[in-house]
């Protein structure tokens, strides 16, 4: 079992070794955990994943390989007593609260389940009264009731109040698009520490030499450490952006926390002569391009976040943008930044799968080099690799 759950770490994407997995088989031997088997998962998971991105994935072949796996003392199904109660001071109105008495009070509801979890020995389908898929029961997955607990799978009437084998780690997973928390550590991997600035902050082991050596306290203070990494971001607003506006607001506060020296301008569809600070004053104050490429270094890297979903003569021909008369093509303005920063990327938040329909995408990914990639946490990790490496 051990060696099949090996394999579909490592199918799954997971490097794990041998070392790993020997490593597993020595600490069951030795019996540092109780044999239980949620005891056995974070084991297993401290011993084979070692970066975050990867809990999702772990998570997925843990519950296919040992699908159905119980203690010794059979099925525990231990529920706080709180916990309802707490489900209906927060979400339930007090109409759904006397429509939740058709089956009885909470309590009657999670006995009930227990009951019937140590009852039921197979697999049921259909019907009002076992664990199952579809049907009308209280418990299980697929079917339908007003006031169901769902065992495990994805939701589909969204009417469960209490949900089995949840995925906490859902949005880890580097291939899926981002969520709201795991953004900065994606952007971490862009940092260049340095100190400088005011003596602010306390130096432990220059203090402790400087006691040993002079005798008495000698209190040294040294400049706050911080990431020295100076980015320009620009985002697309607008049009086809509009379904991705809260991905993008993550994605700038995100920036925002993790990055000191960081530059942020609007742009619609694709580069021109002027960008924006403000979108609600984006026909009035604008800023010219051509200051901000006068301005910022070239030490400072590049950001473009948008979908590059536009017409083509949009990028490739004067006068193409759909909000002005701008003299000369976009393609232009790109080609400058990229020249001017050679660490430059592009953020795309559609699939990558979908790139290849569009004829502007396939246009904008030739003006930044092929550095585009999804707006994923793979696609941020391969980025900011990219965007470290030397030239």
């Amino acid at each position: 079992m051990l060696l099949n759950f090996l394999d579909a770490l490592r199918t799954a994407g997971i490097p794990a070794s041998i070392k790993e997995h020997l490593l597993l088989l020595e600490a069951l031997d030795r019996d540092v955990i109780a044999r239980r088997p949620e005891d056995f998962y974070y084991l297993a998971r401290a011993t084979y994943v070692k970066d975050e991105a990867l809990l999702d994935r772990f998570d997925q072949v843990f519950a296919r390989i040992f699908k159905g796996i119980m203690s010794d003392d059979g099925v525990e199904a231990d529920i706080p007593e709180e916990w309802l109660r707490l489900v209906a001071e927060k979400f339930l109105s007090p109409e759904e609260m006397e429509k939740i008495k058709s089956l009885g009070d909470w309590d009657e509801i999670m006995k009930t389940l227990k009951q019937r979890l140590e009852e039921q020995k197979d697999r049921h389908q259909g019907g009002n009264k076992w664990i199952g898929t579809g049907g009308t029961s209280p418990f299980g997955h697929g079917g339908y009731n007003p006031e169901g607990v769902r065992i495990g799978g994805q939701s589909r009437h969204k009417r469960a109040i209490k949900v089995w084998e949840k995925r906490e780690f859902a949005n880890l997973d580097n291939q899926k698009e981002l969520g709201t928390r795991n953004i900065k550590v994606a952007l971490r991997r862009l940092r260049r520490f340095a100190r400088d600035g005011a003596a602010e902050e306390l130096d432990l082991d220059a203090t402790i030499r400087g006691t040993a050596r002079q005798g008495w306290l000698d209190i040294r203070m040294r400049p706050e450490r911080h990431n020295a990494v100076k980015l320009l971001l620009f985002l697309d607003v607008g049009g086809s952006m509009d379904p991705f506006i809260t991905l993008c607001e993550e994605l700038f506060s995100a920036a925002t926390g993790e990055f000191k020296n960081m530059e942020f301008f609007y742009f619609h569809n694709c580069l021109y002569e002027g960008v924006w600070k403000d979108n609600r004053r984006r026909f009035s104050e604008r800023t010219p391009t051509w200051d901000i490429l006068h301005k910022y270094g070239h030490d400072y890297k590049v950001i473009f976040v948008g979908d590059a979903a536009m017409s083509p003569y949009e990028i490739s021909h004067p006068g193409g943008s759909v909000e002005h008369m701008n003299e000369e093509a976009g393609a232009v303005w790109l080609q400058r930044v990229a020249h001017t920063y050679p660490a430059t990327v592009w953020l795309n938040p559609v699939p990558e799968a979908h790139w290849t329909y569009s004829q502007s995408t396939r246009m904008i990914r030739d003006l930044v080099q092929d550095r585009m990639f999804p707006l994923t946490l793979g696609g941020i990790d391969s980025a900011m690799r990219e965007l470290t490496r030397k030239r």
